[in-house]
């Protein structure tokens, strides 16, 4: 018998000037990038937070803290990498993972399949077990006004 986990993350940074765009490890020309002590990608942190989620390991805040200065501007493919690590030395992989990003600007289509890949890559599965969805907050919220985005995960991992 197979043993399932799931769990789930969620993040928002907010879009300031001068910051590069970067979602699911992909830049994105955009005249405005995510405020955060990273790089700020929403799309890895919730991914991490779930991956952690999935086996009740706390946080990116517990195990990457914003006062730790080797994380300043860090690429966040490394603590999806650190986090997926933890789980798979526990003995689990990847059974899927189902995402949505939330903004208004800019259209995120035409990156969602590279981003996609990114994923795959970094969770060591094939990208048909990497579900990506862009949508808007249809004008509600900081999200719907154009000054933050966010992103939601969740992860199902099996015992290997």
């Amino acid at each position: 018998m197979m043993e399932f986990r799931i769990g789930q993350g969620e993040d928002i940074h907010a879009l300031v000037p001068e910051r590069k765009l970067i979602l699911g490890g992909v830049y994105i020309p955009f005249e405005k990038g995510l405020l955060g002590h990273s790089d700020a990608d929403v799309v890895y942190h919730a991914l991490s937070d779930a991956l952690l989620g999935t086996l009740a390991l706390g946080d990116i805040g517990q195990h990457f803290p914003t006062n730790d200065p080797q994380y300043d501007d860090v690429d966040s493919s490394i603590i999806v990498k650190k986090c997926f690590s933890l789980v798979k030395d526990k003995g689990y992989v990847i059974n899927n993972v189902d995402m949505s990003i939330a903004c208004e600007k800019p259209h995120l289509m035409k990156y969602l399949q590279e981003m996609r890949k990114n994923i795959a890559s970094l969770l060591e599965t094939d990208v048909e077990n990497i579900s990506l969805k862009a949508m808007t907050n249809e004008g509600f919220d900081a999200v719907g006004e154009g000054k933050a985005i966010r992103a939601n995960a969740i992860v199902m991992i099996r015992k290997e």
